[in-house]
């Protein structure tokens, strides 16, 4: 049969779809770079700051919500319609949103109405659509074109390109549109929306060399052969399979059913770690073949004449059983749909990323307004221009950041899984502890020039957090379905997000000045700005201007204007690390359970003697 093999590893084809992965997750994370811009969007027009972490939430939601959705799209359909829809939501979005910044409220009205408010809302999801899109087809194409071994390395960079996506723009914009909010959100929608295109010509998966020809199961749908091979059950985005003839170096299956199958398929409700297969070594992937080899009770001669026809009756009822537990015929878990629901691994995933990725988005909505409240504390002299340096270093430094702890996690898993022989998931308590560490020292600041430690810190905790996960995904329930299980542990963001960002919002909302409060009845604002001409009300109001914030809601008072919020994050993280430590004993545990029993699982073949 005509084979078409795929390029080499290091090849030009490779080179390019990578390197194009990576400049279209770079386009794709711009919601990171939201604190650069939403204060002075808030300022524009009168906005809260529960309103403007809304605004900022709905980018968030955009990017979470449509995950299963996406993840679900591109494992049967490929990513290149994803980065059509990813061009013309970024573009849009930011375009709408420029354009609410540019006409700012109308006259004779203090504040926004509720249709604008809700436009405004949904160009930020728009926004979060078009950022997921592009991310989903790179993650996709990359966890389908690299092997085991360098898969969680290979992400990691790719998805460190969506975490240093706020530092290459937030750079750009000071270097080139300093103080220019305008320009800067123009450029947001030009920079986002061009690289998509790239994408569309030259982001797919390519699957790596020697992949194992029951590969085509990882496809989930049956569709046409792909670019790089032929078959039945190939999708336009399978992870191509590759015939191998059989040769005296054919490996030999030592079963196809063993006791343990037979039992799972007898009882009903099975939990999930007692249906994972025996993982085979990368080094010994199995080849199809069309002998069958019997157990060790019933061995028979195999003669040429049926073996092919035993071979395929008994792959047949091998890949219902294997269907049946939730696993390929490579022995690979292959857990989605209502399995996934069941399992008490997913759901630990789950809240744990619920928690620590809402303490991540908490302080990266509102770095900025953090910023402005340590910089406005006690600081007559506060100067809007300022102000923004000051947030655009702390957004430039959790990107930074964000990128360096995706690659790292992902090096540190490979490592710890292929020299230190544990699983990947110890790093989870390794993540864990690097957030409760970024909460605790944010806590102790009270000076905007230490602020960038918290901010460097959260940085490498996130980034490791979205770079270990995508990992753990495929480790646990498969690579079949990635994308689309992705996507359902993708959604907790949104609840720890949306609940740990509102609270951010009302608590510093809670501590601002009102409206019909005068500056004169509060002691400290009166101490700490004076004025020789007008000593309170001249220089409050002269500084709220300078600001660009609005008068009623900012907060000026440090770090009380939002250490409640601290202290809700650090309870937070300190459970997600008890979850942690949790699910890496009990992935430790299945996998010594998975070790014995393949010591325990001789090989047998008998061949016919020639006569």
């Amino acid at each position: 049969m005509h084979t078409n093999h795929p390029p080499p590893m290091l090849s030009l084809t490779r080179a390019t779809g990578f390197l194009s992965c990576i400049l279209v997750a770079l386009a794709s994370g711009t919601n990171y770079v939201f604190s650069a811009y939403g204060p002075q969007l808030g300022a524009r027009l009168q906005l809260t700051h529960t309103q403007i972490n809304v605004i900022g939430l709905s980018g968030n939601i955009g990017v979470y919500g449509t995950a299963p959705i996406w993840g679900g799209f591109v494992d049967r359909r490929g990513p290149r319609m994803l980065m059509v829809v990813a061009f013309f939501s970024l573009l849009i979005g930011y375009l709408g949103i420029r354009q609410f910044f540019i006409n700012g409220l109308p006259e004779g009205t203090s504040s926004i109405g509720l249709m604008p408010l809700c436009l405004l809302v949904f160009c930020g999801f728009l926004t979060g659509i078009g950022g997921n899109g592009g991310l989903v087809g790179a993650m996709n194409a990359t966890a389908k074109s690299f092997p085991d071994q360098t898969r969680a390395t290979a992400n990691g960079i790719v998805i460190s390109g969506f975490g240093l996506s706020a530092f290459l723009f937030s750079t750009i914009a000071h270097a080139f549109f300093p103080g220019n909010t305008d320009s800067f959100l123009f450029m947001l929608a030009v920079g986002t929306a061009m690289p998509m295109i790239l994408g569309f010509f030259f982001v797919r998966p390519i699957p790596p060399p020697h992949t194992d020809p029951t590969g085509r199961l990882e496809d989930g749908a049956p569709g046409t052969p792909t670019e790089y091979g032929t078959g039945d059950g190939f999708g336009i985005s399978s992870p191509t399979t590759y015939s191998v003839d059989n040769s005296s170096h054919t490996h030999l299956l030592a079963r196809d059913i063993d006791d343990e199958e037979e039992e799972l398929v007898r009882e009903a409700g099975i939990e999930l770690e007692e249906e994972e297969p025996l993982a085979p070594s990368s080094a010994h992937v199995q080849a199809a073949s069309d002998y069958v080899v019997p157990s060790q009770m019933d061995s028979v001669a195999l003669s040429p004449g049926v073996a092919r026809h035993r071979s395929h009756s008994a792959r047949s009822v091998s890949r219902s059983l294997r269907s049946h537990m939730g696993k390929t015929l490579d022995g690979q878990p292959n857990v989605h749909g209502k399995r996934l629901f069941r399992s008490l691994d997913f759901w630990l995933l789950f809240a744990i990323c619920s928690l620590l990725s809402g303490t991540g988005l908490m302080y990266i909505n509102n770095v900025g307004a953090i910023s402005q409240a340590l910089f406005a504390n006690n600081n007559p002299d506060y100067d809007e221009v300022k102000a923004a340096q000051w947030q655009a270093t702390q957004v430039s430094t959790v990107s930074v950041m964000n990128c360096l702890g995706r690659i790292a996690i992902g090096v540190i898993a490979d490592f710890t899984k292929g020299k230190l022989r544990l699983p990947r998931s110890f790093c989870v308590v390794l993540v864990a502890t690097m957030f409760i560490i970024s909460q605790v020292t944010c806590y102790s600041i009270d000076s905007i020039g230490d602020l960038w430690k918290a901010s460097a810190l959260l940085g490498v905790a996130y980034g490791g957090l979205f770079g270990l996960f995508p990992t753990l995904v495929i480790e646990w329930f498969g690579l079949p379905h990635f994308s689309e299980n992705w996507g359902f542990v993708s959604l907790s963001p949104m609840l720890g997000g949306n609940i740990f960002s509102l609270a951010f919002g009302r608590n510093l909302d809670s501590h601002g000045t009102d409206d019909d409060a005068s500056p004169a009845t509060n002691g400290t604002l009166s101490a700490r700005f004076s004025s020789s001409s007008n000593p309170i009300s001249s220089v409050t109001g002269g500084i709220y201007a300078r600001g660009g914030l609005p008068s009623s809601h900012h907060c000026i008072i440090g770090r009380e204007c939002y250490v409640d919020s601290l202290k809700l994050t650090i309870v937070a993280c300190t459970v997600a690390l008890g979850l942690g430590v949790y699910a890496s004993w009990r992935d430790l545990k299945k996998h010594r359970r998975r070790a014995i029993r393949a010591e325990g699982l001789p090989a047998v073949v008998v061949w016919e003697d020639e006569e």
